[in-house]
């Protein structure tokens, strides 16, 4: 079997990580936060840990300012129906997630007006159009770091130094980049940074989070669920300090340990190291696709400009024909179809059929992607 998903989410996993999960399963076990004994201590170590990795990931200097959510989505829609009111206006782009554009359509149903800034068919986006659609009423700008559908990265930095000068804050979608590229809140002025546990991390799903940065104000930030944070426990209001401000309930510590292992399995393999393997995979996919007939290629088409992310089809054949005969007939699992961003397809031209979708990983290898060019040419030679 040849696993090229992980757009969707990372497989294999280091041992590392079901290891430590497993170790808070057999060893711990215990609710963190809501106990003065040894166990339930140890269980809030092991939550601050993961907060302490997470943080040095993004070059935040205080992990309190880690929030743990359920996934990216949960943390996305934290901050944008957090923080966003009727009358407010908010500048995005043309190649965004559905987890970006439905909670910004339904807040535009209650009073929110949206600017969606168009990028190229090959997914680039010119801060000079960020910083032309921005009003008085601008109250935020949030835009994806690379794209799940093409893997085009977006200039955040340049972004993030208009949204700084214009004192606007800027979330950033960094489920795509989050353990491939190197992220730096403070250097890329931004200002909420949503993350993935699942896909580059190496960690278990149901890990996610938003992290606020330093300048941030979060008394602007509404909680998006309200109840027991194991603090204050005498008062009926909800705290006002971090992370129980956005944190109710009980947290998935077994995930946050598995999380924890992943980054520091991350961490410890080095970014740019990882980085340049999958710069090296996509090399080697794209010289190879383009040199079948019959196969389109969406996006960049540079390593350099995009994450190991490539969205293709082969003329005559439907998207999802072509993925149920590469897993059927060798053992190749893919992604087909719009890949719940209609918007990037739209962009790129493919919409409604969408494309085929190799994501690949830190765990992929030079190989495989050879015996997936060898299937895609027999597949565009049939067609």
């Amino acid at each position: 079997m040849i696993y090229f998903d992980n757009a969707a989410t990372s497989w294999p996993k280091p041992p590392c990580v079901g290891e430590a999960m497993m170790r808070f399963m057999q060893e711990v076990g215990v609710n963190p936060g809501r106990g003065s004994y040894q166990a339930a201590i140890e269980a809030e170590r092991v939550v601050y840990r993961a907060r302490e990795a997470v943080a040095r990931l993004v070059n935040m200097p205080d992990p309190l300012r880690v929030i743990f959510s359920a996934n990216v989505t949960e943390a996305l829609n934290l901050a944008l129906r957090g923080l966003l009111r009727p009358g407010h206006h908010v500048v995005t782009s043309s190649i965004e997630h559905n987890a970006v554009m439905r909670p910004l359509r339904a807040l535009e149903r209650q009073g929110v007006s949206i600017t969606v800034v168009p990028c190229s068919p090959t997914g680039m986006l010119d801060p000079a159009d960020v910083r032309a659609a921005l009003r008085p009423e601008t109250a935020l700008i949030v835009l994806n770091h690379a794209s799940n559908v093409i893997g085009t990265i977006t200039p955040i930095a340049e972004v993030g130094a208009i949204a700084h000068e214009r004192g606007i804050p800027f979330l950033v979608d960094t489920a795509q980049t989050a353990g491939v590229i190197p992220l730096d809140m403070t250097a890329m002025h931004i200002d909420l940074l949503a993350f993935t546990g699942h896909k580059a991390l190496l960690g278990p799903m149901g890990t996610g989070g938003l992290v606020l940065g330093q300048e941030f104000d979060e008394a602007h930030l509404e909680p998006l669920v309200r109840g027991g944070t194991g603090s204050n426990s005498e008062w009926e209001e909800q705290p006002s300090f971090l992370p129980d401000k956005y944190e109710s309930g009980t947290p998935n510590a077994v995930g946050l340990a598995g999380l924890e292992a992943g980054i520091q399995w991350v961490l410890g393999r080095g970014i740019e190291a990882i980085r340049a393997h999958e710069q090296a995979l996509t090399t080697t996919l794209l010289d190879g696709l383009a040199e079948i007939p019959g196969v389109t290629v969406y996006g960049p088409r540079d390593p350099a400009l995009q994450v190991a992310t490539v969205s293709w089809n082969i003329e005559g054949m439907d998207p999802g024909e072509v993925g149920l005969r590469l897993d059927e007939e060798y053992g190749i699992l893919c992604r087909v179809g719009l890949h719940c961003s209609p918007a990037a397809h739209r962009t790129i031209g493919t919409f409604p059929t969408g494309t085929v979708r190799f994501g690949l990983g830190a765990m992929n290898t030079q190989e495989e992607v050879l015996e997936a060019l060898r299937a895609v040419h027999t597949l565009a030679k049939e067609a």
